[in-house]
């Protein structure tokens, strides 16, 4: 396989949201999005994959939580189509995996393992039949909610935490963290809410994972993780995945993208930009243009992004460590990440400042490909 130029493991990354992306600027016409050539539409490409290292990704199969439940089913099979048709338009880049075991296999012959990961429970729509199914079909972790709370488990950006109420996991919340460690699924637990986090991590049986978060400690975003919670994941033998998105990982960057937030509320514009957005109104669109202009956002910097691991490391250990990207998930990167290739110039800079051979190894590939075998083991 191809080492990146630091020479460490190749990168098992927790989320990318390159299917929603093909979805929205594609219409799901994987041969239109030519990921053969590096793509300016895109964070990724084959090319930019290949130069950042990436010898493993779970693909998000996300969904809005805005949707009807019914429509959150009908989409996440959508979701899992695509990423399927992307492994079958390039079978010497990428092999569909769900255990370590095909990530290994992947890796030994020089593809891409590609596992899925869905991104909230309103994907299951409240039935354990088809989370069941989603695991037949390959979907290797479930992020209990998404932005908005679900019925069964409460969301750290929901309705109840915007009440000040943080509900955790019902009884049948619980029922799905066993439903998932029977079936052998990685609970992920970024953008729970910190009593669905301590609910969940009381109710495994596996070690979890955080797919895309970073730490609360150094950016005070909700979808963040505390220390407390963080200092739970030894005992469990979980992950942090650090992701990259700027309002997580800089407090300017957060606090531009909340005064971004209360703006376009105050103008009646779309707020989710995951969403579809509906048709704006021309006049509040050209006022928030002007606002922007005078109040340009900040960037994030890889330092920003060095800060979260290194004080997760000091909380956790670099055996609870990890990358998440969120690339396609995200508008805009810390300064000098060129989309997927981004992880060489991150990895270079903790070499740099001293970070071993094996503590690279375990961030990278070690880590994720062990919880991913621990989930399978306690359903076992």
């Amino acid at each position: 396989m191809q080492q990146p130029a630091t020479d460490h493991a190749p990168v098992f990354d927790g989320h990318n949201d390159l299917p929603w992306a093909l979805r929205q600027d594609f219409g799901y016409d994987v041969a239109a999005a030519a990921l053969g050539a590096r793509q300016p539409r895109l964070h990724t490409d084959i090319p930019r994959l290949r130069e950042g290292g990436v010898g493993a990704q779970f693909w998000s199969v996300f969904v809005p939580s805005t949707l009807a439940p019914a429509e959150s089913v009908v989409a996440t099979l959508e979701q899992i189509d695509c990423v399927r048709r992307i492994a079958a338009a390039h079978p010497d880049v990428f092999a569909l995996a769900r255990s370590a075991e095909e990530v290994r296999e992947a890796a030994a012959r020089g593809r891409i393992a590609s596992l899925m990961g869905a991104e909230g429970g309103h994907s299951i729509a409240g039935s354990l039949g088809v989370l069941r199914m989603l695991a037949q079909l390959g979907v290797a972790y479930m992020t209990l909610t998404h932005n908005d709370d679900v019925p069964w488990a409460c969301s750290a950006t929901g309705e109840a935490m915007a009440a000040g109420r943080d509900t955790g996991l019902t009884d049948f919340g619980r029922s799905v963290v066993a439903e998932m460690n029977a079936l052998g699924m990685l609970v992920d637990l970024s953008h729970v809410s910190p009593q669905t986090m301590e609910d969940a991590l009381d109710a495994t049986s596996a070690p979890v994972v955080f797919s895309h978060s970073s730490a609360r400690a150094v950016c005070d975003h909700p979808r963040n993780v505390p220390d407390r919670i963080l200092e739970r994941l030894p005992a469990n033998g979980g992950v942090l995945m650090v992701t990259f998105v700027p309002k997580f990982v800089s407090e300017s960057c957060r606090e531009h993208a909340l005064a971004v937030h209360e703006t376009r509320l105050s103008l009646g514009l779309p707020v989710d930009f995951h969403d579809v957005a509906p048709e704006e109104d021309p006049q509040a669109a050209a006022e928030f243009s002007a606002w922007l202009q005078s109040h340009p956002a900040p960037e994030a910097t890889i330092g920003d992004v060095v800060r979260h691991l290194e004080h997760a490391r000091e909380v956790v250990g670099p055996g609870h460590l990890g990358l998440g990207g969120d690339f396609d998930g995200t508008v805009d990167l810390p300064r000098g990440m060129d989309g997927v290739a981004g992880y060489g110039p991150l990895l270079s800079t903790l070499a740099e400042r001293g970070w071993s051979r094996e503590d690279l190894d375990a961030l990278c590939w070690g880590n994720a490909l062990r919880v991913l075998e621990g989930a399978q083991e306690a359903a076992a």
